[in-house]
This record gives C-alpha cells, sequence and structure tokens, in this order.
C-alpha cells in the first residue's frame, strides 16, 4: 500500500497518522492540483476561499482554528447562494452555473452534513445539559451547542432546530 492523503491528514497504514492536514492546507494542496490540471472554476474558487481564509487570520492576528475555516467555508457557500438569487432575478443563467459549481467545490471541503434527526438529538441533549426551560435560555444552549457541531450545521439550522425543542420541552 503506501501512503493515503485523506481530505484531514497524510496516512501511512504501517504507522498510522504523519501529518494531520487541516482545511488550510488541504484547501492549498486542491489549489495546486487545480493549477495542474489548468481547471479554471475550481482554481478561481479555491483561490477566492483562500484569499477570505487569509483576510481572516490577518483580522485575528493569526492561524485560526478547524471551527473558524469551516465557518469561512459555509460563508463562502452563502454568498454564492445569495449570488444564485441575484442572478435568477437578473436572468442570467450562466451566473447561476457558475456559482452553483463553485458551491459544489467548496461543499467537497466540509465535513458531512449531520443529518435532522442527529441535529435534533445533539439540541436536545445539550438542553437536557444546560437545564433550559425557556426560549430566553437560547444563548447559553447556542454556546454550548455550535462547537459540538463542528462545521457540520450552520447556526441557522441550529438555532431553527432548538428553537422548535424548546417549546416542547416546556410540558416535560
Amino acid at each position: 500500500m503506501g501512503i493515503v492523503i485523506s481530505t484531514l491528514a497524510l496516512y501511512n497504514p504501517k504507522i498510522g497518522i504523519i501529518n494531520p492536514m487541516n482545511t488550510k492546507t488541504v484547501l492549498e494542496s486542491a489549489l495546486k492540483d487545480a493549477m495542474r490540471a489548468s481547471d479554471v472554476v475550481r482554481k478561481r474558487t479555491l483561490r477566492m476561499a483562500i484569499s477570505a481564509i487569509r483576510l481572516a487570520e490577518v483580522e485575528k492576528g493569526g492561524a485560526l482554528d478547524e471551527n473558524a475555516l469551516l465557518g469561512i467555508l459555509h460563508k463562502e457557500i452563502k454568498s454564492r447562494q445569495e449570488s444564485i438569487e441575484d442572478a435568477r432575478r437578473a436572468n442570467r443563467p450562466d451566473l447561476v452555473a457558475d456559482s452553483e459549481a463553485e458551491i459544489q467545490i467548496l461543499q467537497g471541503f466540509l465535513p458531512q452534513p449531520l443529518s435532522p434527526e442527529e441535529l435534533e438529538n445533539l439540541a436536545r441533549q445539550v438542553i437536557a445539559e444546560v437545564g433550559a426551560a425557556s426560549p430566553r435560555e437560547m444563548g447559553q444552549i447556542m454556546k454550548q451547542l455550535m462547537p459540538r457541531l463542528e462545521g457540520r450545521a450552520t447556526g441557522e439550522q441550529a438555532s431553527q432546530v432548538v428553537r422548535k425543542l424548546l417549546p416542547s420541552t416546556l410540558g416535560k
């Protein structure tokens, strides 16, 4: 066998993980591959994502953790979804197709999203741990829940599930 490159680490079957790779490293590696393959859309998309990451690092004054990197990728996807809506209103199917292709590329670097059932179970667990009984405690719940999501669900999705669950926990 040899060394296998996954999206998160270099893995050698004989000795295990060699070098854990964060999302930024994986993006930079994918950019080099896209440049070698002359894949214009992939190259452009990855350059924009890496640029957004570098800007956030400069603003923070240091390297970003994995959750922050995933958050930036989610933000880039959301930006392209908004571009799709604008392009549809302007009757520009070419721009819609470009943005959809970019979204597909970026989603390839995100972890597998949580299913609605998994998200709901995780939210129930956090609600029980916090002991929340009303929507007023949503901030405490979200503060505990967001780090556990690890980029596998957006804050908006989590907040909708928590809002749905809170009134139903009142009667229990």
